[in-house]
């Protein structure tokens, strides 16, 4: 897709016109494919208060500059971080709030999704009214393989997917396309990557945040499309027979035997894949989707935060920043997972990482539409406190 010159000054780059009704938001760390720093979740979470409670602006518009549309949180941050306690914890609180509003935002929404959307970049694509892929899109959830977790409201997204189809893309980090993303419901509409910046000008030049308005523009540009033969979306009864297993390890157990029928050929590579992420990571993971079912959103949300604090204060493993480390820092992709398997990662140890912090000190999501915009971060006791803060009891 032809992409328009844009001064990469800024990382995030807000196209504001008092004189039209739509907002433009290109996400702008190309060389770092978008990856979402502390400084754009606080400029994302102001400029979209703002513009909610503006009746002159009726549509907001998300894309990214250059090949990706957001590769996630940047790592970087955290692995910076991790010698200095809760060195992390504002932009983490921060980053779950805005999942919410996301999620529930008042005026009409469109993602112009090109290239990587995984991990956190992808809450900018999926809760969104609309949300329009290509064939150059790339989705993955892959944090549990460098001992994290599903996080950025996928353990709420992921576990309403069809059967186990969402512990399969937790666990795994499977990558979808653009037609699968589709046809699973993670996406709204596919259109081919060079008509996206025809798309873009119409909806600019729409003016209107009219749900039908937009819906039919949109549709003026969409395939109807359903995945390849090959996809991993053909092959649900496989994944159900083996990620519906109660435990991690007869998930192992059972994906090792369906591999020896020579029909599941595409089994051994995800497998290989699965026996060298972090044991701690995937049973956190596994553990979070499965609540998920039985949660709603904010329950979801507050869940993740208490585990992306526990991870980042290394309750149970320091993993994750043994993870960062092999991928992006020494870039020797051979990481020495504590615990190394996993029975070692029990119940017991699990039970801390997901223990419910006292009230004051859980991320805070509004009930009330008159408190819809409250509960941030500088408002937190968090921001208030002069001392160290244990969420734990």
């Amino acid at each position: 897709m032809a992409q328009e010159s844009i001064p990469i000054t800024e990382e995030v780059v807000l196209r504001e016109d008092a004189n039209t009704h739509v907002r433009l938001i290109t996400l702008n760390r190309p060389r770092q494919l978008n990856v979402i720093s502390p400084k754009v979740v606080s400029l994302l979470a102001e400029s979209l208060e703002q513009w909610e409670k503006d009746d002159n602006v009726e549509l907001v518009i998300f894309k990214g500059n250059g090949r990706a549309y957001s590769a996630g949180g940047d790592l970087k941050v955290f692995y910076d971080g991790r010698d200095s306690y809760d060195a992390c914890l504002e932009v983490v609180y921060r980053m779950y709030w805005l999942c919410y509003h996301n999620h529930t935002y008042k005026k009409n929404q469109v993602a112009l999704v090109h290239g990587f959307s995984m991990g956190g970049g992808a809450s900018l694509m999926v809760p969104m009214k609309f949300s329009v892929v290509t064939e150059k899109t790339i989705f993955s959830m892959p944090e549990a393989s460098i001992g994290f977790h599903t996080d950025c409201s996928f353990s709420y997204i992921l576990s309403h997917l069809p059967g186990s189809l969402g512990e399969y893309l937790a666990l795994t980090g499977a990558r979808l396309n653009g037609m699968e993303l589709v046809s699973v419901g993670l996406a709204t509409h596919y259109v081919p990557s060079e008509k996206l910046p025809e798309l873009e000008k119409r909806l600019i030049d729409l003016n209107l945040g009219e749900e039908h308005a937009v819906k039919s523009v949109i549709e003026e540009f969409s395939l109807d499309v359903k995945p390849d033969e090959g996809s991993i979306l053909n092959k649900q009864a496989t994944i159900d027979k083996c990620f519906s297993k109660e435990t991690l390890e007869e998930i192992f157990e059972s994906f090792e035997s369906e591999a020896n029928n020579e029909e599941n050929e595409w089994i051994p590579a995800v497998l290989k894949g699965l026996k060298r992420s972090a044991p701690t990571g995937l049973k956190i993971t596994l553990r979070s989707v499965r609540e998920g079912r039985e949660q709603t959103l904010p329950e979801c949300l507050k869940k993740e935060f208490r585990i992306t604090i526990n991870i980042l204060r290394k309750l149970i493993s320091g993993d994750l920043y043994e993870g960062i480390r092999a991928l992006t820092i020494d870039k020797d992709n051979s990481p020495m997972w504590n615990p190394a398997s996993l029975e070692e990662v029990t119940c017991e140890k699990l039970d801390l990482v997901f223990q419910p912090f006292k009230e004051e000190l859980e991320l805070f999501i509004p009930t009330a539409a008159e408190s819809r915009w409250d509960g941030k971060y500088e408002n937190s006791v968090y921001a208030s406190s002069n001392t160290t803060l244990a969420p734990n009891p």
